[in-house]
């Protein structure tokens, strides 16, 4: 059973590494806020398995509030991410220019 967890994970591995490194730059801000929204879905299921204490003995409850601290950062680091990446998209208001000023005692 341990051998084909394991080789599971390694055959995800690669199969999230080719997939991913397929995806154009233009994907990727929209890839990476559907991502943080499934992960968020996820951090709630643990925060509900804690609130109901459906999370047996003490190792457990430990191994959860730690994946669900993790989680949360990712997610609210991933939305930042996000965040900043959408603002280098948005079109910046022109600045006036300005005529360099001229010297009064020029010849």
């Amino acid at each position: 059973m341990l051998v084909t967890n394991l080789a599971i994970l390694v055959l995800a591995g690669f199969v999230g590494y080719a997939v991913i490194s397929k995806v154009p730059n233009t994907l990727h801000t929209p890839l990476m806020s559907g991502t943080n929204a499934i992960h968020g879905i996820v951090v709630l299921g643990g925060i509900l398995l804690l609130v109901e204490g459906l999370a047996g003995g003490t190792l457990n409850k430990l191994l959860l509030v730690i994946a669900v601290a993790f989680g949360t950062i990712n997610v609210v680091g991933g939305f930042l991410v996000t965040d900043r990446m959408l603002e280098m998209f948005k079109t910046k208001p022109k600045e006036q220019i300005e005529a360099p000023a001229t010297e009064e005692g020029a010849a």
